[in-house]
């Protein structure tokens, strides 16, 4: 009889050890879950407006050079100053140049004698027919040097080829120039064809198209917006600055003065849309480029780690375009205590 209430003793001791475990590990796991807090997510369509900056200019700046080189005689405009076309601009002291043109006007004057000379020769059976034509070859090489001695004291000036502003003086009075350098830069502003040429990124570059609208703004004029359209796209990225380059056709033709050079600033407005999922800055974990990590749940007991695809920042959050396909909510706060399956407890 004492042996039999022994085990039955041992045996109700065991189920209340074993019923004291079961509580025992509930409350553990209990204790290690996390708090957190959740928001659920939902696919939407966004549209992007990118924002860049850059400089005013208009669509015919140029730099004016002489076709030849000489001294600098005169400059006949200071920068800033208004040009029309046709105007005298600056010149070269043309002492060398018509001596050029007097010694390929004489050496002209001399073949075309000799081949009236051997012409007539040649009618009278004296000469012969090959020392024709080499007088007539002499002749056409002397007019044909005149009209390069012509043309190169034609272009030892600089005439405005429209009409607009000087923008920079690039070389002074008596300085000694080469063919083809840079005297002068000028634009046409006075047409009023004001562009913002701007830098963008690549996937910026691929989203913009031609006709895109867009709004620009300038310091020099807080506050105001000026319409504007994006009318060329660069096929090659600059090797300087390393982003593409867009231009800006201003198309609001106000009387708002602009000035070659002038900062801007640029909202374009993308037509194609994205979808995606807005989510907050502090969900984002791990960022490596256009990629990171987010703490997400679909049963309010569990996380999972999934990588994200960061695309941009909309309204002051951050646009994910993939990774949350198969997710219903989102950890917000707590993820700095998380790791892949971690227990949690969503706070309200």
């Amino acid at each position: 009889m004492k042996k039999l209430l022994g085990a039955f003793s041992i045996t109700i001791l065991i189920i209340f050890i074993s019923g004291c475990g079961k509580d025992e590990i509930r409350e553990n796991a209990d204790s290690k879950s996390i708090p957190v807090k959740v928001i659920k997510l939902q696919k939407e369509e966004f549209s992007r407006n990118i924002n860049a900056s850059g400089q005013f200019t208009t669509d015919d700046e140029t730099y004016l050079s002489f076709k030849t080189g000489g001294f600098l005689k005169k400059i006949f405009v200071k920068e800033g100053d208004a040009i029309v076309k046709g105007q005298l601009l600056a010149t070269l002291d043309l002492t060398e140049i018509n001596a050029n043109v007097s010694q390929a006007e004489i050496g002209f004057e001399k073949a075309l004698r000799d081949y009236n000379r051997v012409s007539n020769l040649y009618n009278d059976s004296v000469a012969t027919r090959a020392q024709l034509q080499d007088a007539q070859t002499a002749m056409e090489i002397a007019k044909q040097q005149l009209s390069i001695a012509k043309y190169n004291q034609g272009y030892s000036e600089i005439r405005a080829i429209s009409s607009g502003f000087v923008l920079n003086k690039m070389a002074n009075e008596g300085q000694l120039v080469e063919s083809g350098m840079p005297i002068l830069r000028t634009n046409g502003a006075g047409k009023n064809n004001w562009f913002l040429k701007i830098g963008v990124s690549d996937k910026q570059w691929a989203s913009i198209k031609i006709g895109d609208a867009a709004f620009v703004t300038s310091d020099a004029y807080l506050g105001q917006k000026l319409s504007a359209v994006v009318e060329r796209k660069s096929e090659g990225v600059n090797q300087f600055s390393g982003t593409f380059s867009l231009e800006l056709r201003i198309t609001d033709k106000n009387k708002t003065k602009l000035a070659s050079g002038m900062f801007g600033k640029a909202e374009i407005q993308v037509k194609n849309k994205t979808n995606g999922w807005l989510i907050p800055y502090e969900s984002l974990l791990d960022g490596d480029g256009n990629n990171g990590f987010v703490f997400v749940t679909n049963d309010n007991k569990t996380v999972q780690k999934v990588q994200v695809s960061v695309t941009d920042i909309l309204h002051e959050k951050i646009l994910v375009t993939g990774g949350l396909e198969n997710s219903t909510s989102l950890i917000v706060s707590g993820s700095a205590y998380l790791k892949d399956g971690s227990l949690i407890n969503v706070q309200q």
